[in-house]
């Protein structure tokens, strides 16, 4: 196992009628400005639950966020933030409110002359709003983490952030706020938090059990919980399995002292900037080609991964190749295709990536042996 250091200061209120623990997890005191996405949180009910909770505080509104927040519609926050004399920030809605909240809270404060030099941490954040999260869509495990990621729409560029300035002080986990999703979300959730726990348990063998095992534990709970709750979007354990599992697969625990990857996410990040693709739909067509491409230096873990979690069993080769099959057929089985050919993806696209990829000079992957010109072969194999 490798060195390691640990802290996750997010204060968790995991259940039901938790929202109304909201005006005890901010002070009194407090201007609060609320973001939120494209309005569900008032056909579900949050709404109407987060302003009983802080009927006492003085509140702004910023709504409209979107599924891909973008720094264009970050700054108008931005500046309503500013203008309101906010002081603190509650995000209400999936990964994606929460993202674009820790990018708002980084910038409210921000001197600097471009707010877009906080995001690939080409500027450094020294002060930031306080935020707290009411998650609704169980995904990206922004609501425990400090990590966001943020588009610009003027340069089809999708890059990320990451400072402990902007960890949320709590997030409200109630499963019955995902009653309402519709399957699509249900299944991008899902396998966004399954592609978080593959970027960082599939690499190569450090001897890191607890991390090894607990990762096991999370996409074994995935792939038994998930399509529970896909068929039955009401069944409280199920939606209380998976929103727990979604936040412990990217909150720092299963990254402790061991190797990560991230490849599967920097390919899929341009797929997304390029053509707006869902995020996790992106990973779906990037990883299983990944494994295959890699499966060499990715053996070890592959056939881990193939008995572990899939009980499988025959020749070291017949598990790796297993380990890849099951790996596609459980995307598939959300309903999310693992092929790039699926989406207005073509030659144009698989040349552009590699292009932007070599222009930023990157090799990545846990071995950083993921060159442009691997990028182009996952890809291609994607689209065959």
């Amino acid at each position: 196992m490798n060195n390691f250091q640990y802290h996750n200061p997010v204060r968790i209120l995991f259940g039901k009628g938790q929202i109304a623990q909201l005006s005890k997890q901010i002070p009194a005191e407090a201007k609060v400005m609320i973001t939120y996405g494209g309005g569900s949180i008032f056909k579900n009910g949050v709404y109407e639950q987060v302003k009983t909770a802080l009927k006492a505080h003085q509140i702004v509104e910023f709504g409209g966020i979107e599924a891909n927040p973008t720094y264009e519609t970050l700054m108008q926050a931005v500046a309503l933030g500013r203008a309101e004399h906010v002081d603190f920030l509650l995000a209400v809605g999936g990964g994606s409110v929460l993202d674009g909240t820790k990018f708002i809270a980084a910038a409210i404060p921000f001197t600097g002359e471009d707010a877009w030099q906080i995001v690939g941490n080409r500027a450094k954040i020294t002060t930031a709003l306080p935020l707290g999260s009411v998650l609704t869509l169980p995904a990206t495990g922004s609501e425990m983490n400090y990590y966001a990621v943020i588009s610009r729409k003027e340069t089809q560029e999708k890059k990320g952030l990451g400072n402990p300035l902007v960890y949320p002080k709590f997030s409200i986990l109630d499963p019955e706020t995902t009653f309402s999703l519709p399957p699509r979300q249900i299944a991008n959730g899902i396998a966004d938090a399954f592609t978080h726990v593959m970027e960082q348990y599939m690499t190569y063998p450090v001897r890191a059990e607890m991390q090894d095992r607990m990762a096991e534990a999370v996409l074994l709970t995935l792939i038994d919980e998930g399509p529970k709750m896909m068929a039955s979007p009401t069944d409280y354990d199920a939606a209380a399995n998976v929103m727990w599992a979604a936040t412990m697969a990217l909150n720092g625990l299963l990254a402790a002292g061991v190797p990560t990857d991230w490849a599967t996410h920097q390919i899929g990040h341009e797929l997304t900037a390029l053509h707006g693709i869902d995020h996790a739909r992106t990973l779906a067509a990037v990883l299983p080609h990944l494994l295959e491409i890699k499966k060499d230096t990715k053996r070890e873990k592959l056939i881990q991964y193939a008995k572990r979690v899939w009980q499988l069993s025959g020749t070291d080769d017949e598990l790796v190749a297993g380990a890849i099959q099951k790996t596609a057929d459980f995307y598939e089985s959300l309903g999310i295709p693992t092929k790039a050919s699926a989406y207005p993806i073509g030659e144009e696209t698989v040349r552009e990536v590699v292009k932007r990829f070599t222009e930023r000079g990157m090799n990545f992957g846990e071995r950083a042996d993921i060159t442009p010109e691997v990028v182009g072969e996952i890809l291609e194999l994607s689209l065959s």
